[in-house]
This record gives structure tokens, C-alpha cells and sequence, in this order.
């Protein structure tokens, strides 16, 4: 299963940030080696869609995934929480065998 899925918070902060930037402007979820736990999330603002990215586009926000990071992602969800301790993307991921607090890194 290769499914990632945004929740509705997500794709509503996702929107926010992109109409505030120049137009063809899209998010890339991106895992990388490092952090804390072996493994990391990355965000960053992409203008380039590569062929092979997992496209997630819904309601304005349009996320990219690259095969490899997906690997480490299959039936993850993005999600955007705003609670007393800070805002921040969370990505619950059922690959992830264990995370760290600040729910950036994750071993497998």
C-alpha cells in the first residue's frame, strides 16, 4: 500500500501556505537519513514535478512525493496540528516502528 492521505487541517494549511507564494509553488514530503531516530521528514517548497512524484492535490494544496521517501511513507497520513505547544505537520506513518518527540524522525 503506497497510499498517503492529507487531512482536511492539512490541506487547509497547505493551501495558506502556498497562495503565499509564487504560482506553481507545491509542497515536497521528503524522507531522508538522519534526526534523531535513524530517518527524517523534510518540507520544502518545490516549483519542479518530477515524473515519477506521488502527486497529492486537493483544494489548492498540491504535495509531492518521491518514490524512494514513499517507500517510507506507505499509509502515512499528513496532518497539520495547532495545539498550546506549537503548530507543526505531523505525519502519523504505520511504517514507523518508533519516532521522537518532536515527530520529525522515525526508525523502522
Amino acid at each position: 500500500m503506497t497510499d498517503v492521505t492529507l487531512t482536511d487541517s492539512a490541506v487547509r494549511r497547505i493551501g495558506e501556505i502556498l497562495r503565499s507564494e509564487p504560482a506553481g509553488a507545491m509542497l515536497r514530503v521528503s524522507v531522508e537519513g538522519g534526526g534523531c531516530s535513524g530517518f527524517q521528514y523534510k518540507f520544502d517548497l518545490d516549483r519542479e514535478r518530477a515524473e515519477d512524484d506521488l502527486v497529492l492535490a486537493r483544494d489548492g494544496a498540491t504535495v509531492l512525493i518521491d518514490p524512494v521517501s514513499l517507500q517510507y511513507m506507505a499509509g502515512a497520513q499528513i496532518d497539520f496540528v495547532d495545539d498550546l505547544i506549537g503548530a507543526a505537520f505531523k505525519i502519523h506513518n504505520p511504517v514507523a516502528s518508533a519516532s521522537c518527540g518532536c515527530g520529525t524522525s522515525f526508525s523502522i
